[in-house]
C-alpha cells in the first residue's frame, strides 16, 4: 500500500481485522487445519510499483527500481524466494471460478476473451466511475449508457481507452469492442480499461503535456533514456503549450516517440508507455501542434 493511502490503508486494516474476528483469517480457518493471513505493507509508492518486480524492490523496504529478468519472481521474488504477483481485480475472479468452473467464465464475456472486467470512464461525462462488465463490452454502451455520455455543451473528441499509457483513438472508435485483440486493432491498447476521455473544449496538447510531465515524474531514474528523455519530452511541450515552441520541436518529439517507445531500449516498459498518447496524439493533433506553435500560444486558452 502507497504510504500517502492513509484512509485506504485505515479501511483496509478495519476489514481484515473483522475477517479475523469471523474466523475467516488466521490460524485453523473455521477449523479446516487450513492457516492464511493477510499484512497491510506500507512503503514509499511510485507508479512503476505497478511493475512486479519494482513492486518487490519495494516490499523488501528498498527503493522502488524494476529487476533484470531472469529470474523471474516464480522463481526468485520476495527475498529471492518463489514469489506470484497478482492484481486486486484476478484475485477476485478466483473464488468464482473456483465455485462455478472455468467454462462458466469464459461464456461471460462477449468474445474471445472469457470473463468480466472493471471499466472505468473519467472526464467531463455525466456519471464518471467504475464497473464490472462482461469483457468485451462496446465503448459506447460503457460511455453513454453507464457513464451517462458527454456533458451538455460537450462533445466527445478522442479518448484513451485503457488509462494513461495506451494510446489515442478518435471519437469515430466507440464501436470498439473493449477487449484485447479489438482494441489493439483499432491502434491501442485495452490496459487497465479505464477510459481518459477529451472532449472539444480541452487543449489536447495540455493534455498531453500533462501525461508526460506525469510519467517524467514517476521515472525511477534507473536507466538513462527514460531518467533524461522523459523531462526533455515534457520541456518541448511546455514551450509549445506556452507558445515559445519551434517547428523542430516536432521533430524531436518524435525522435523520442520512436526511440523511447520501442520495447528493449529501456529497462522497463514504464518510457514505452509514457511514449503511447504522445506518439499517437503527434498523428491525431497534428493541426493543433502546428496552430500553437504558427500562433506563438495556445489557441483554446486564448479564446480562438
Amino acid at each position: 500500500m502507497r504510504g500517502e493511502y492513509h484512509l485506504a490503508c485505515a479501511r483496509l486494516h478495519h476489514a481484515i481485522g473483522e475477517a479475523r474476528q469471523q474466523g475467516w483469517l488466521g490460524k485453523n480457518i473455521l477449523g479446516s487445519g487450513f492457516s492464511f493471513d493477510i499484512h497491510v505493507h506500507s512503503s514509499a509508492g511510485r507508479y512503476i510499483c505497478g511493475e512486479e518486480t519494482a513492486l518487490l524492490t519495494a516490499l523488501e523496504g528498498r527503493r522502488a527500481t524494476p529487476r533484470s529478468k531472469p529470474p523471474f519472481p516464480q522463481t526468485g521474488g520476495l527475498w529471492g524466494a518463489p514469489s506470484v504477483v497478482n492484481n486486486v481485480e484476478t484475485l477476485c475472479n478466483l473464488p468464482h471460478i473456483i465455485t462455478n468452473g472455468p467454462e462458466w467464465f469464459a461464456d461471460l464475456g462477449l468474445g474471445e476473451d472469457g470473463g468480466t472486467k472493471i471499466y472505468g470512464v473519467s472526464g467531463r461525462v455525466t456519471r464518471p466511475g467504475a464497473w464490472e462488465l462482461p469483457i468485451g463490452t462496446p465503448l459506447r454502451q460503457i460511455i453513454e449508457d453507464h457513464a451517462g455520455g458527454m456533458i451538455p455543451g460537450y462533445q466527445l473528441r478522442a479518448l484513451l481507452p485503457g488509462g494513461a499509457s495506451t494510446a489515442f483513438l478518435d471519437g469515430t472508435a466507440l464501436d470498439v469492442a473493449m477487449d484485447y485483440g479489438s482494441v489493439e486493432k483499432a491502434g491501442s491498447r485495452l490496459g487497465t480499461g479505464m477510459a481518459i476521455i477529451l472532449d472539444d473544449r480541452t487543449c489536447p496538447i495540455g493534455m498531453i503535456r500533462n501525461l508526460e510531465h506525469f510519467f517524467a515524474q514517476e521515472s525511477c531514474g534507473w536507466c538513462t533514456p527514460c531518467r533524461d528523455g522523459l523531462p526533455w519530452v515534457e520541456r518541448l511541450l511546455d514551450a509549445i503549450e506556452d507558445g515559445t515552441g519551434q517547428d523542430e520541436d516536432m521533430d524531436q518529439l518524435g525522435r523520442h516517440a520512436r526511440m523511447l517507445g520501442a520495447p528493449g531500449r529501456t529497462f522497463c516498459a514504464h518510457a514505452p508507455g509514457a511514449m503511447a498518447p504522445l506518439a499517437s496524439g503527434l498523428k491525431l493533433f497534428a493541426a493543433d501542434f502546428a496552430a500553437h506553435i504558427q500562433q506563438r500560444r495556445c489557441p483554446q486558452q486564448s479564446g480562438a
